[in-house]
């Protein structure tokens, strides 16, 4: 593994990390990174291209654990504070509640997706997409929130904010962005809705992963293990320093600044690919 490679390794590992919890895009983010300069498939192959996007992805899985630990070891148990649960009233309920829309579709729709919506030209009218729903969300969300924590969640919430994560199933839309969105139009604030979301993508990230991962397990090769360890690495690191980032800002400028960089974006790519 040349030094250039590991470099390639590096970057997709920054543009992962920085890009998985901002309402902009990892996935997106990637095939144009990827698709369109690094070119990674052309020396790794095919597969062995999928399951590094893989790895890194759980590098980022393993950063919203690091921020979020007590929160998620409260939801089984595993963690208590003066003698009591943590979370009072919010729940692993809540968390599989808001999984199972996405979970679904996912699964069901999987090969349609891989085949059809994972290019650059799909890409840019998904940017687009999110960003009309994430001005929405700040145009028409409730101008006072009456949920304010994790703890004020409803199962009912929890069930339409899944819903509305289904739309992040079309690479470029945004899990978080959609997830955010859902979250503000039914009644969090946005720290709130992107807490909720941050702590629902863990299951559905890592099981995701895990799935694809054993699905090519035969393409994990040790000549290629330098370029995944550095990804994952990098990965983990940016996406711990994007994660406390974006919750101190998130508060403080909500989402229409994503929304108007996501349209910037859209309109150069389109430039670029359709012209």
């Amino acid at each position: 593994m040349e030094l250039f490679d590991l470099i390639k390794a590096l970057i997709l590992g920054f543009v992962e990390g920085m890009t998985e919890f901002a309402p902009v895009s990892s996935t997106g983010h990637l095939i144009i990174v990827d698709d369109m300069w690094l070119k990674t498939e052309e020396f790794l192959g095919k597969y062995p291209a999928i399951t590094f996007k893989i790895v890194i992805q759980l590098g980022s899985i393993l950063a919203v654990v690091v921020v979020f630990w007590k929160r998620l070891f409260s939801l089984v148990g595993l963690y208590k504070i003066d003698g009591k649960k943590m979370n009072s009233r919010f729940n692993l309920g809540h968390v599989i509640i808001g999984m199972l829309p996405a979970v679904i579709l996912g699964f069901a729709f999987k090969d349609l997706i891989d085949d059809y919506l994972f290019g650059v030209e799909t890409v840019i009218f998904a940017l687009v997409a999110g960003a009309i729903l994430m001005i929405v969300a700040d145009k028409f969300g409730p101008k006072k929130p009456k949920v304010q924590t994790l703890d004020q969640i409803t199962y009912k919430q929890a069930f339409s904010v899944g819903l509305v994560q289904c739309l992040s199933l079309w690479p470029g839309f945004s899990r978080s962005g959609a997830t955010i969105s859902g979250g503000v139009l039914f009644g969090m604030n946005h720290r709130t809705a992107a807490d909720f979301t941050f702590i629902m993508a863990v299951p559905i990230m890592m099981g995701a992963s895990l799935v694809s991962v054993l699905k090519n397990w035969e393409y994990l090769s040790m000549d290629n293990l330098s370029f995944y360890i550095v990804g994952f690495i990098s990965a983990f690191i940016f996406a711990l320093i994007s994660i406390r980032f974006f919750l101190k800002l998130i508060s403080r400028v909500k989402l229409v600044p994503f929304a108007i960089y996501r349209l910037i974006l859209a309109a150069v790519l389109a430039v670029i690919v359709f012209l």
